[in-house]
């Protein structure tokens, strides 16, 4: 990259850390599987002004709460449980620098921060297992038997409750915090990946890969409430997002191209909008105007606006960009 994008994407991170929450919204990091790194995005100018290098198969991404540090979950891309890349690693915001790698188990491929910005929670897809860390030491602090394949992980906006996807069980695991145990298990529909909460924590939305749907499951009695076909079961979701007011459901079509809108409501699909090729992660603005997609195969992120369900730009990035996060 050239001399003046580090520059000018150096000062545009600086002034986001000065300037404090109310600019953060026009920045985005996405992280990208093929070229092991993350693209920092100026959602205002529409296009990347920074690549940070990583030291492998960059796939789940959250900011800290307080948006200073952006955590990573790395893997090889050959799946070897002793390969060093397997790590949550952790940048600083405002420098772009790698400042802490945390061992995270084997294969980690999607995590959680609790709302208190103290712990990660992290799939093992490789072990069956997930790990909780100290987010300030990389100290594991729980190792927890969940399905088989685990895959997407969520935390309750009060930070009571983990959820854990599985993939091969079909299963959702519900992890007791202040136990760190598992205290419940349910089927779910075929291949689960992510999984969301509303943001009063009543709802959890899982997709599955497989059977082409969305799972509504009752948080507070961890029961299967609905299950909703995405494109008429013909797409393939992955990703999940929740509007900051609850009202509609983002789920990412992955193999269909499709964003599809569902109503939290009436539990009931809204409309689906053609994003990109292979869009797996998605992200809601803040102020929920905006949708972000992550499309692993056009090498891009697609940005809808909201009010209107239209695609209203594309935004190049790395190479397979698999999530994105948002200042918040």
């Amino acid at each position: 990259m050239k001399p003046f994008q580090f520059s000018y994407a150096a000062a545009l991170l600086a002034a986001l850390a000065a300037r404090g929450h109310a600019q953060s919204r026009s920045i985005a990091f996405v992280s990208n599987e093929g070229s092991h790194d993350v693209s920092v995005v100026d959602l205002e100018a529409g296009r990347a002004v920074a690549s940070i290098p990583l030291p492998g198969r960059a796939r789940g991404i959250h900011l800290s709460p307080d948006n200073k540090r952006l955590y990573v979950a790395t893997s090889d891309d050959n799946p070897r449980p002793a390969s060093k890349a397997n790590a949550i690693v952790v940048v600083d915001v405002a420098t772009r620098k790698v400042v802490a790698t945390h061992r995270a188990g084997s294969d980690p491929e999607q995590f959680a921060i609790t709302p208190d910005g103290r712990f990660i929670y992290a799939s093992n897809e490789d072990g069956g297992t997930a790990t909780a860390i100290d987010a300030a030491t990389g100290k594991h602090v729980a190792t927890l038997v969940v399905g088989i394949e685990p895959e997407g992980v969520a935390v309750s906006p009060d930070g009571r409750w983990v959820v854990v996807t599985a993939e091969t069980s079909n299963s959702l695991s519900v992890i007791d915090r202040q136990r760190n145990k598992v205290t419940s298990n349910l089927l779910v529909d075929l291949r689960p990946r992510a999984a969301a909460f509303s943001p009063d924590g009543s709802r959890i939305y899982v997709t599955a890969e497989i059977s082409g749907t969305l799972s509504v499951v009752d948080a507070r009695t961890h029961t299967l409430v609905k299950t909703i076909p995405i494109d008429n079961g013909e797409a393939k979701p992955v990703g999940v997002a929740v509007s900051p007011d609850g009202k509609r459901v983002y789920v990412a079509g992955g193999w269909s191209g499709t964003l599809t809108v569902v109503d939290a409501t009436t539990n009931r699909v809204v409309t689906s909008i053609p994003v990109g090729k292979r869009p797996w992660g998605v992200s809601v603005s803040k102020d929920g105007r905006y949708v972000y997609t992550a499309n692993g195969m056009s090498n891009d992120i697609a940005v809808v606006d909201a009010g209107t369900n239209k695609v209203i730009r594309r935004i190049s990035v790395g190479n397979r960009p698999w999530g994105i996060a948002l200042p918040r």
